[in-house]
């Protein structure tokens, strides 16, 4: 979700991770970063850490938790890493090589409302990074680690933020073939991508200076790469979801300037024991229904859909638990998109299932992600 950055900015922010570890991967590009290709050989906890050599790399968090009494909360903590400069000529720690931007956003429910933040600093001094090897990026006070397998998040914003421990639950579920996520039909267009679709989740929630004790679930995404989009992919939608039967599903709509499907959209079905089948395009139907209109933006957004996945016999309403969860970026990433909770309900055969996830959708306002990511 990266933007073109000013030139100003680039030149106030440094380097934050090395260049050891990494392998696989295919050519490079003439300005020196590598390409995603077939055949990388994962392993973890170091493929959780950063991943230098690509341009393009972020930790996705988001979850929905409840408190004592039911009260209901959606989160999202993201942390970005942009490439620069792949070798800087300067030694000093001042010169730039990457961006480090993070985002965080907390849906509050029952009180009707969604809070976010964002932040953007150098990481030549420590003040934001990756490192390579295991889980640990950081942004001022904002943070993911490992702490003895158990993923840790702290994010705060003045009178807002988590502080959540996260089981590995299922453990890594790599997309594509074998992690390889290719977005169009160009070398390069791919991306390295991961999800850990069910963590057992607890920790705290503030709000209005107030913590509230929690428990639930959450998803994460870690993905990777150097190009991404094909001109006229204007943006696309991505659910994750939780259902109470155990499986959880991952689908992305890549939305062309026609208003079709791009041709490499796709997703993932994580069977109750973790089992992950691949879809493709025909697999998955996504039917946008009644549309929310920003009154801040403009821009119209689905937040309410129909998923159906035909060799499942599952189909499913998705609806946003809060219609207003627009991001605005202008601070960091420059991308307004919409990012939130989501209530799940429908059949799989004729046994009824309900469920919760998040839904994100890019491209609805703005210009198009293609554009974003050159």
């Amino acid at each position: 979700m990266m933007r073109r950055l000013r030139p100003a900015v680039l030149l106030w922010l440094s380097v934050a991770a090395t260049l050891q570890g990494q392998t696989g991967g295919g050519p490079t590009t003439p300005d020196g970063w590598r390409q995603a290709a077939p055949g990388y050989d994962w392993a973890f906890p170091r493929d959780h850490g950063s991943h230098p050599p690509y341009r393009i790399e972020w930790w996705y968090y988001t979850g929905n938790l409840e408190a004592a009494g039911g009260r209901r909360f959606g989160y999202q903590v993201t942390f970005f890493r942009v490439g620069v400069d792949p070798a800087p000529a300067n030694p000093s720690r001042w010169a730039v090589r990457d961006l480090h931007m993070a985002h965080l956003a907390l849906t509050d429910v029952a009180g009707r409302r969604h809070l976010t933040a964002e932040r953007l600093d150098r990481g030549g001094l420590g003040w934001a990074g990756a490192r390579t090897g295991t889980l640990d990026v950081w942004n001022g006070g904002w943070r993911a680690a490992l702490d003895a397998g158990r993923h840790r998040l702290e994010a705060r914003d003045g009178d807002f933020g988590v502080e959540l421990g996260l089981d590995p639950g299922k453990g890594p579920v790599r997309h594509g073939a074998d992690g390889f996520s290719r977005k169009g039909p160009a070398a390069g267009n791919a991306s390295y991508y991961y999800s850990m679709t069910r963590m057992p989740t607890s920790g705290r929630v503030l709000l209005d200076g107030e913590w509230f004790d929690v428990t639930g679930d959450s998803w994460m995404d870690h993905e990777f790469g150097t190009s991404f989009l094909e001109p006229g992919q204007v943006g696309w939608d991505w659910f994750s979801i939780q259902l109470d039967d155990g499986s959880d599903l991952m689908v992305f709509q890549l939305r062309r300037t026609d208003g079709e499907p791009d041709e490499h959209s796709a997703g993932t079905w994580v069977s109750r024991d973790g089992v992950p089948s691949g879809l493709g395009r025909s697999d998955v139907s996504l039917l946008p229904g009644r549309r929310w209109t920003s009154p801040s933006s403009g821009a119209a957004y689905p937040v309410e859909w129909r998923v159906e996945v035909p060799g499942r016999q599952a189909r499913f309403d998705v609806v946003a638990a809060l219609d207003a969860q627009e991001l605005h970026t202008d601070a960091s990433t420059g991308v307004t998109y919409w990012e939130g909770a989501v209530d799940v309900s429908g059949q799989i055969g004729d046994r009824q299932v309900t469920g919760r996830g998040y839904l994100e959708m890019t491209g609805y306002f703005g210009q198009p992600m293609s554009e974003v990511f050159r």
